[in-house]
């Protein structure tokens, strides 16, 4: 599926408006997964959603931001129910995002001060990625405690997002706390909260975050950063699900689920003891690995529309700018270290410096910006393997040219010439395909590849 083009309606003043798939809505959203009469938009003020007896409800995010704490909350409504609305927030119907916002006009048409903008949440591409989703569902069911593992950038939030919307915990809120973002001084008053006078400033009791997602999911992202002093609390509220707040002498209960995530090997650590053992087992219920960007090439196309198309809302235009092929070429040819944090990232700045019009090459900035997936636009280049030693039955050591990949071929036949550049050794044609041995594997098992046997 492409991103769908982001609609924009011009909305009356005040008024009340229904939305939904049948014809006879004020807004009619072309989506199966809506209802027919889904929900209503009053315009107030104040503005208010409210679902009208929907099969898939409503939901809405908000996020916000103070003293280096990152809090996403995300509610659900309740058949029937309501809730007033901010300008910005976005209002989830089926698989379609509704965000009501300032038209930018003049004073002089109040009629269209504001307008309702939709467009469809992109959906996964990849294979691996769809199995991944799979694991999700199944996960999202359960109350164990979750691990996200991968790199910096690729995606580790949003699959937080995914597990506490599927989840019977979609209805509460998903509290998110960046370990890494606040001082070691501070962490434990976030986490744990504190009682009035418990600390120099702390004039009043205020609930950690654990106490704030109550009936919700506390999302640790970097946790591999917490200092070993707060390892040590939060093993026991993961033991006891009771927390104490500084300067506090009773423990209070909490009802919430942990998902955690890193960018780095605990395994590893907790075996140097630069991360507690203990406290990894205990986070380490599911650990799901999410693949770096450069391994989902065929998600890049459907990720860039939809991000120019979100950007186009956030700054108000009345048309998102269209993307050229060159560009799509320069995205698809880049390897993205960044991974989709960096992806977002160019296509904002993008959005900006094409002034509404289309995207070009030189609008992404890409051409500085590490090494690109394809050594030119035409060939991708795999280097040598080093020289095999000499044996009886070969004494002359042929030289290997570096071997030249057309990047239009298929993806099968790049596995098989990597193999065969290094002499069946599959780490190293995994190294060599910028994909890891174990991706490797599955595409070996996918296209019906036979495994080269050891030492070949």
């Amino acid at each position: 599926m492409t991103a769908e083009t982001t609609r924009v309606r011009p909305l009356p003043a005040t008024g009340r408006l229904t939305l939904g798939r049948g014809e006879t809505n004020h807004i009619v959203l072309q989506d199966p997964s809506i209802s027919r009469r889904h929900a209503a938009l009053d315009l107030g003020p104040p503005l208010r959603i409210e679902d009208l007896g929907s099969s898939n409800g409503l939901r809405v995010s908000r996020s916000e931001d103070s003293d280096g704490t990152a809090r996403i909350v995300e509610h659900r409504i309740h058949p029937h129910g309501s809730m007033e609305l901010a300008l910005g927030d976005g209002i989830q119907l089926g698989s379609t995002l509704v965000v009501v916002q300032r038209a930018g006009q003049s004073e002089e048409k109040p009629a269209s001060s504001r307008v309702v903008r939709s467009y469809s949440v992109p959906v996964i591409h990849d294979s691996e990625m769809r199995k991944l989703y799979e694991l999700v569902d199944r996960v999202a069911q359960s109350k164990i405690n979750v691990l996200l593992l991968g790199e910096t950038g690729v995606g580790k939030e949003v699959m937080a997002e995914a597990i506490h919307r599927r989840s019977p915990r979609g209805r509460g809120p998903l509290v998110c706390l960046n370990c890494a973002a606040i001082h070691e001084s501070l962490l434990e008053s976030e986490l744990f909260g504190h009682e009035a006078g418990a600390f120099t400033g702390a004039t009043r009791a205020k609930p950690g975050l654990f106490e704030v997602a109550a009936g919700g999911t506390v999302f640790l992202d970097e946790v591999g950063e917490l200092p070993i002093s707060v390892q040590v609390k939060l093993l026991r509220v993961l033991e006891e699900r009771k927390v104490l707040r500084v300067g506090g002498i009773e423990k209070r209960p909490i009802d919430v689920r942990f998902i955690s995530a890193t960018n780095r090997d605990l395994e590893k650590e907790a075996s140097r003891n630069t991360f507690r053992q203990d406290l990894y087992f205990r986070l380490n219920g599911v650990t799901i690995e999410i693949p770096p960007l450069r391994e989902r090439v065929s998600e890049i196309e459907p990720m860039v529309r939809s991000f120019v198309a979100r950007a186009a809302v956030q700054m108000n235009m009345r048309a998102e700018p269209r993307l050229s092929k060159a560009a799509l070429d320069a995205l698809l040819g880049y390897g993205w270290p960044g991974n989709i944090r960096e992806l977002r990232n160019v296509i904002e700045r993008a959005v900006v410096l094409s002034a509404g019009e289309t995207i070009q090459p030189e609008h992404l900035g890409l051409g500085g910006r590490g090494a690109s997936r394809k050594s030119s636009p035409e060939l991708a280049t795999i280097p040598p393997p080093p020289p095999r030693p000499s044996s009886p039955e070969s004494e002359v050591m042929t030289a290997i040219a570096p071997l030249r990949v057309p990047v239009g071929e298929d993806e099968r036949q790049r596995i098989v010439l990597a193999l065969e550049a290094c002499g069946g050794n599959q780490s190293k044609a995994a190294e060599m395909l910028g994909i890891s041995r174990r991706t490797l594997l599955m595409r070996l098992d996918l296209y019906g590849i036979t495994r080269p046997r050891k030492g070949r």
